[in-house]
């Protein structure tokens, strides 16, 4: 598969994926996930991104991350982050060889409904691999941050909170989007797979034009025919 351009400005929010190579696990015991969490607050004290949505599976990490205007680039933000994890896996396991497969895949989300289907598709992950039935239930997300308040310091106030309820409501709301999109279950799988782009048409269309990048990496062969880009509901 041919390389897409990174295009990474920082008027976007991100949903980035890193892979162990050859999906070997990258997190072997609670340690490790501690680690790497402790990784994510030091780079976000360096160069001052905001998180919105994560999970640590066993070996992979999803984020939906947004650089600010003054801090990082998004790729100083994930060589870091990721440079810094594969030196204390490497040093505690005596691992040797590539850690990582290849670079980070990220996702330009837009900043309305479809960064809240971004963001639960995160948090469901450890539900689609069968690791819990409940997203609660799974330690090492924001889920339980996002949907019962439940303190972190990783995550920053939701962008898209406001839109959907007074304060009061807003967790109730979030639930309840979530069981939504755990009712469909099935249909999300593959929802992010070669993305480039994550938005509505007209969101779609502006990024196309000024940067010049296609929604969905094309597969090689002849073309077919796709319908029109919906958020998940």
């Amino acid at each position: 598969m041919p390389r897409t351009a990174r295009i990474a400005p920082k008027e976007f929010v991100y949903h980035t994926l890193t892979r162990g190579n050859n999906k070997q696990d990258i997190f072997k015991d609670e340690e490790d996930f501690k680690q790497y969490i402790d990784i994510l607050l030091k780079y976000k004290s360096k160069y001052n991104y905001k998180l919105y949505h994560y999970v640590l599976m066993t070996n992979h990490v999803h984020l939906v991350i947004e650089p600010t205007e003054n801090g990082g680039e998004l790729s100083q933000i994930m060589k870091g982050i990721n440079l810094s994890y594969a030196q204390y896996f490497k040093k505690k396991f005596k691992h040797t060889g590539h850690f990582w497969q290849d670079r980070f895949k990220s996702i330009i989300i837009s900043k309305d409904e479809y960064l809240l289907a971004c963001g639960s598709y995160v948090e469901l992950n450890p539900v689609r691999a069968g690791m819990v039935k409940d997203p609660k239930d799974y330690p090492w997300s924001s889920y339980k941050a996002n949907a019962y308040g439940e303190k972190n310091d990783l995550l920053d106030q939701h962008i898209f909170y406001d839109k959907l309820a007074t304060e009061e409501t807003v967790r109730k709301e979030y639930r309840s989007f979530v069981q939504q999109m755990l009712k469909k279950n099935e249909s999300m799988r593959g929802e992010m797979n070669r993305r480039v782009i994550y938005g509505g048409g007209d969101f779609t269309q502006r990024v196309n034009k000024r940067y010049k990048v296609d929604a969905v990496i094309k597969k090689r062969g002849r073309p077919k025919k796709e319908s029109a880009d919906k958020p998940i509901k």
